[in-house]
């Protein structure tokens, strides 16, 4: 999947920069941060400041921390994040083959696409298509929802990824999306008039070529959405059914 040119290094780079001095002056008590406050008087003194100003004085102490902290220089920095982001990119760092439908579906839409991905299973899905540059919205449960940002927050991919403990039948597109990952269960509790609906909406919201996967469909009656039923809701786009235990399936929106 070719990686987008979205936001820079640079302003990854100043973000990361500004989490890591706020999360000290956090975990200091209040007398070190005093202690660091007149340091940066002292320093802005013998450089012969016009005016000393709260804006000067915030930045200085902002300075000493980065030192104390011992920060990488930017150019440092961008190495190790641009081989952090080559590993991210490669579906085996999440334990997905090559050929993995997740990936696939991933690869037909392209990077800088905007995805929903819903029910369980959603943090795999989420941050290796985070990763390749898309942007995730990911709906599960608060634990799950949790989970996948301290992830993502972990790696950097924070920005990328947004988790909500929002039900699919309550959660209305604000954006067109190039693909929907979403599991059966994720349609728990629902009857088939608001599954019809749910199905609707997200392909109404969904754009030309897009994609629809639908992971882990387990045979029988108590599933509860059936293969059939998706096969009868996605008439009119291309399917593809990949049989095994469980089945997937995957629909491309025509043009």
């Amino acid at each position: 999947m070719a990686q987008r040119p979205s936001r820079s290094l640079k302003h990854e780079y100043e973000l990361f920069v500004e989490r890591e001095i706020e999360n000290y002056k956090e975990s200091v008590p209040r007398s070190v941060l005093l202690s660091i406050g007149d340091d940066a008087v002292r320093a802005l003194a013998e450089q012969q400041q016009f005016a000393l100003t709260e804006l000067l004085l915030v930045d200085e102490v902002d300075k000493i921390i980065f030192k104390r902290l011992r920060l990488p220089a930017y150019a440092t920095w961008r190495k190790r994040r641009i081989r952090l982001l080559e590993e991210l990119r490669r579906p085996e760092h999440w334990g997905l083959r090559a050929d993995d439908i997740v990936v696939r579906a991933a690869q037909a839409v392209g990077a800088s696409s905007r995805v929903l991905v819903a029910g369980t299973q959603v943090e795999t899905p989420a941050l290796y298509l985070a990763a390749n540059g898309c942007e995730v919205t990911a709906l599960a449960d608060h634990a799950a929802v949790q989970r996948v940002l301290d992830a993502a927050e972990e790696v950097g991919l924070g920005e990328r990824v947004h988790a909500s403990a929002t039900a699919l039948d309550s959660w209305t597109p604000d954006h067109t999306l190039t693909a929907v990952i979403y599991s059966p269960a994720a349609f728990t509790g629902l009857g088939a008039a608001e599954r019809a609906r749910v199905i609707q909406v997200l392909q109404s919201a969904t754009a030309d070529g897009g994609v629809h996967l639908v992971q882990t469909i387990a045979r029988g009656k108590r599933a509860p959405v059936s293969l059939d039923e998706l096969q009868r809701r996605y008439r009119g786009w291309h399917v593809t059914v990949e049989e095994g235990a469980p089945d997937s399936f995957l629909a491309r929106k025509l043009n």
